[in-house]
């Protein structure tokens, strides 16, 4: 009994297959069988130490897997790669936020050596700031040698 709305699966309409469609198939497996078993015959005389793993692998699926050969493309095979084929020298690439690092650091470098040649608009503004200090210090000091001299010649007069 259906509920609000909902329909079942039964009333869905039924595909069916067209009959070239079903021979193509048909000579396909047949094909396959007999490359397999072609494969299997010249396997077995050249080696029949291979076939005893083959026959664990059989045993191994159960069921329709051990009959059908099947290749999933979205699956990546982990391939182990021998010591002496590992080229440690080679260059690696590095990852997005490794080479964001690098560049953000040879950035900061670049801005460093303009900042302390002087170059940079801080810097310049820096130097700026600077000198107006210094000649700030340099008035006060001159300031203060005068008032020191007022103060030792008004000392000397009133000894004398």
């Amino acid at each position: 009994m259906p509920r609000g709305g909902k329909k079942g699966h039964k009333g869905r309409g039924k595909q069916f297959s067209n009959p070239e469609e079903i021979d193509r198939q048909m000579k396909a497996q047949r094909e396959l069988e007999a490359n397999a078993g072609v494969e299997k015959e010249s396997a077995s005389e050249s080696e029949e130490e291979s076939s005893s793993d083959d026959e664990s692998e059989s045993k191994k699926r159960s069921g329709v897997e051990g009959l059908i050969e099947i290749e999933n493309p979205n699956r990546v095979s982990q391939k182990s790669k021998k010591v002496a084929e590992l080229d440690v020298n080679a260059p690696r690439e590095l990852s997005r936020r490794e080479r964001e690092e690098i560049e953000k650091q040879k950035s900061k470098e670049r801005y460093m050596k303009l900042h302390l040649e002087g170059k940079t608009e801080q810097a310049r503004a820096d130097l700026a700031r600077l000198a107006i200090i210094k000649k700030q210090r340099e008035e006060a000091a001159k300031k203060r040698d005068e008032l020191r001299k007022d103060k030792e010649a008004e000392e000397a007069k009133g000894k004398h």
